[in-house]
């Protein structure tokens, strides 16, 4: 059975990191969601049963974000699922590290089309999708401020990010959706933990005036405000970092 009076949420990269935290934080907010995978259904399988087991509604859909046609199959599953779509978070992307005098091009051009055609192509369909009243929240990261050495292919891609959401925000005029973009700062998430040793995690905690690092459930507060209840927060990048930049 679809409701159309319950939100609905399509959350890509939805089934670990923050981006499975983002699935539970909007699912205790009573929204629906769609749970996008990549390539490890079986993570994803796992998200929805606790989001299920909690009493919310979730399904995953699977594809490449950076392919138009998978996402649109995307969009169509959530939409006949739950009869309509209103927020769209993009989680998904990829972090490779390295000097930019040494970087594999290769690496470039696989973050390049996760991180920007992803988010273009997912934003592009939100844009002819969602319902009044809604909300697309991107993510870009906090290294465009504290410009951290080897993130620079990295933080290109991000920054590129925060380029398409401002003007998306504009080119949505009177629809009543906002686009946004939350930029973490350093959290505590597989992708960022693995190969640092504790004195390093040691100190990226103290660089915060808070003296620890973010976690998945802070970022996914702030992903829940812009989808919510922040309509008057438009066109913005808002740092989630604990006030390290």
């Amino acid at each position: 059975m679809t409701d159309t009076t319950t939100r609905v949420a399509l959350v890509t990269g939805g089934s670990g990191g923050i981006g499975r935290a983002v699935v539970e934080r909007l699912a205790g907010d009573g929204i629906a969601v769609g749970v996008h995978y990549a390539g490890n259904k079986a993570r994803a399988d796992e998200t929805v049963a606790a989001v299920t087991a909690s009493g919310g509604r979730a399904i995953t859909v699977g594809g490449d974000v950076a392919d138009e046609h998978a996402m649109a199959e995307a969009f169509d599953a959530v939409e006949r699922e739950f009869g309509g779509i209103d927020v769209v978070v993009n989680t998904a992307g990829i972090m490779l590290l390295s000097p930019i005098a040494t970087l594999d091009l290769d690496d470039l051009d696989r973050m390049h089309r996760t991180n920007i055609r992803g988010t273009f192509v997912v934003c592009q369909q939100a844009a002819q999708r969602l319902r009044p009243g809604g909300a697309i929240v991107n993510f870009s990261t906090s290294v465009t401020r504290l410009r951290f050495p080897t993130y620079g292919a990295y933080t290109a891609s991000k920054a590129a990010v925060e380029g398409m959401t401002l003007i998306l925000a504009r080119e949505l005029r009177g629809k009543d959706i906002t686009v946004n973009a939350v930029a973490p700062g350093p959290t505590a998430t597989p992708l960022f933990l693995e190969g640092k040793d504790e004195a390093a995690v040691d100190q990226l905690a103290k660089v915060a005036p808070l003296e620890r690092l973010g976690t998945p459930d802070d970022i996914a507060e702030a992903v829940a405000f812009l989808a919510g209840p922040a309509r008057w927060i438009n066109g913005q990048v808002l740092f989630a970092n604990g006030g390290v930049a």
